[in-house]
C-alpha cells in the first residue's frame, strides 16, 4: 500500500448555509465531528471528516448564514463571486470508483466532470471532479505518489 498523506493543512471554507453543507457533504461520506451552531453573537462553525484506509479528510466551515458575507477579507468582494475560484480541493480516497456510482445520480447536477483513468508516465489512477452547492471545486481521486512525481 502507499503511504498515507501526513501535512499539517486546514481548509476552512466560508459558507452561508452551515446545514447546507452537512447535508451536502454527508452524502460523499463526511461525518459531522464538530458543530457549533451560529447564535446571535457569532456565526457558527462545523467540522466534518472522512475515514477510510487511505487516512482522514478534514474539512472545516465556518459561518452559517449571511454574515459570512462580512468576514474582513471576504466582504470585499460582491456576494455573487464564485467562492473557492482557482483552487481545488482534492479528497484522496482508497475506493474512489465506488464513491462515484454512490454519488452520480443523486448529485449528478454538482458533477462536473465524471469519472475517468488519468495516466501520466508511470502513474495510472482514477478521479472525478464536483462543485459543491457553493462553488467550491472538489477533485476525488485515487492516491499517487505526489512524492515521486514532482
Amino acid at each position: 500500500m502507499k503511504d498515507l498523506i501526513k501535512n499539517n493543512l486546514i481548509v476552512e471554507l466560508h459558507v452561508p448555509n452551515l446545514e447546507v453543507v452537512k447535508d451536502f457533504y454527508s452524502k460523499l461520506g463526511f461525518s459531522v465531528s464538530m458543530y457549533d451552531k451560529s447564535n446571535d453573537k457569532e456565526l457558527g462553525y462545523l467540522t466534518m471528516t472522512r475515514s477510510d484506509k487511505m487516512g482522514r479528510t478534514m474539512l472545516n466551515f465556518y459561518g452559517g448564514d449571511e454574515r459570512v458575507y462580512n468576514q474582513s477579507f471576504f466582504k470585499q468582494f460582491p456576494r455573487d463571486t464564485k467562492r473557492g475560484y482557482a483552487a481545488e480541493i482534492t479528497i484522496v480516497t482508497e475506493k474512489v470508483e465506488e464513491l462515484y456510482n454512490a454519488i452520480r445520480l443523486e448529485l449528478k447536477e454538482c458533477i462536473v466532470r465524471e469519472i475517468k483513468v488519468l495516466e501520466d508516465h508511470d502513474h495510472k489512477w482514477k478521479d472525478f471532479r464536483m462543485i459543491d452547492p457553493f462553488g467550491f471545486y472538489l477533485r476525488f481521486t485515487e492516491l499517487i505518489d505526489w512524492g515521486q512525481k514532482f
